[in-house]
């Protein structure tokens, strides 16, 4: 396949070369990879966000919320997609896709790489963590009101220790999400079996691991931000032992969430984004 050279326009006052080539269409495609990876993930996030929350609240199980929400997305699509939820969560990854493919349109202009480049650096992860926690944290206020015990659901304002733990719970994901894969995928390229290769590549596989893995670390923070709220004036080992309960099978839940948005969203948007690149460079 042949390679347009870069449009290079020259900076005068900085003394730098750019790459500007079809910049308004790289800026589209780094929108439209965004949009169609969050629209792809959105449902099933919101549907085990609503029964994480629920199950820590106590107005549901985690099984019978995720049961009503799928019988909901089969038999009345419509008010699923409609309702709030799922436009908050639709936002918050639509936003943080947008945000990790602007960060390599930028980089690639400036530093006057080919269009498809992509990078792993500081100001990547720094860039996503603002803009998935800035966007994760209004909806995390708005779930946990929503969906929060029946005393207390919409009737006060979150704390700010259950922000904070949220801040470093979605930090520890951000991280595992978008740059540790680039860091893992040499090591898983160079112990998996060239078998295993032709179903799925080192990157995917980082791309899948590494935001899985981060939620046994992070879940103990989730639930402890959300039993502050639910039940304030809790002693600390009776919150401990309600954390301890509720851990496995809300990881193995976050999980569940991490991988479409992270693992599957993720390689969506990066390889939805590679291809359309690509043709923009031919």
């Amino acid at each position: 396949m042949a390679v347009a050279a870069p449009d290079a326009s020259k900076d005068s006052t900085m003394g730098k070369t750019w790459n500007t080539n079809k910049l308004g269409l790289r800026v589209g495609v780094d929108v439209v990879s965004a949009c169609s990876a969050a629209a792809l993930v959105a449902p099933i996030i919101t549907a085990i966000d609503k029964g994480i929350m629920e199950n820590a609240s106590g107005r549901n199980t985690l099984g019978q919320s995720l049961k009503s929400s799928a019988m909901e997305i089969l038999t009345k699509p419509t008010a699923f997609f409609g309702r709030r939820a799922f436009f908050l969560i639709f936002t918050v990854y639509s936003g943080t896709y947008i945000t990790a493919n602007s960060i390599d349109t930028v980089n690639s202009t400036i530093s006057n790489k080919p269009i498809h480049t992509t990078t792993a650096g500081a100001s990547k992860f720094f860039a996503t963590s603002g803009s998935n926690i800035g966007l994760g944290l209004y909806k995390d206020s708005q779930f946990t009101k929503m969906f929060g015990s029946a005393s207390s659901a919409g009737s006060r304002p979150v704390p700010l220790p259950t922000f904070a733990l949220f801040t470093i719970r979605d930090c520890l994901t951000v991280f595992a999400s978008f740059n540790l894969p680039t860091v893992l995928s040499p090591h898983f390229d160079a112990r998996m079996s060239s078998e295993v290769k032709k179903y799925v590549g080192a990157t995917s596989a980082a791309q899948f691991f590494a935001p899985a893995a981060v939620q046994l670390i992070s879940t103990p923070l989730h639930l402890w931000g959300l039993d502050l709220y639910n039940r304030p004036g809790v002693s600390l080992p009776e919150r401990f032992t309600r954390v301890s309960r509720d851990w496995l099978k809300s990881a193995f839940a976050r999980m569940g969430r991490i991988v479409p948005a992270f693992g599957v969203g993720g390689v969506v948007n990066t390889k939805v984004r590679r291809n359309l690149m690509g043709k923009l460079e031919s």
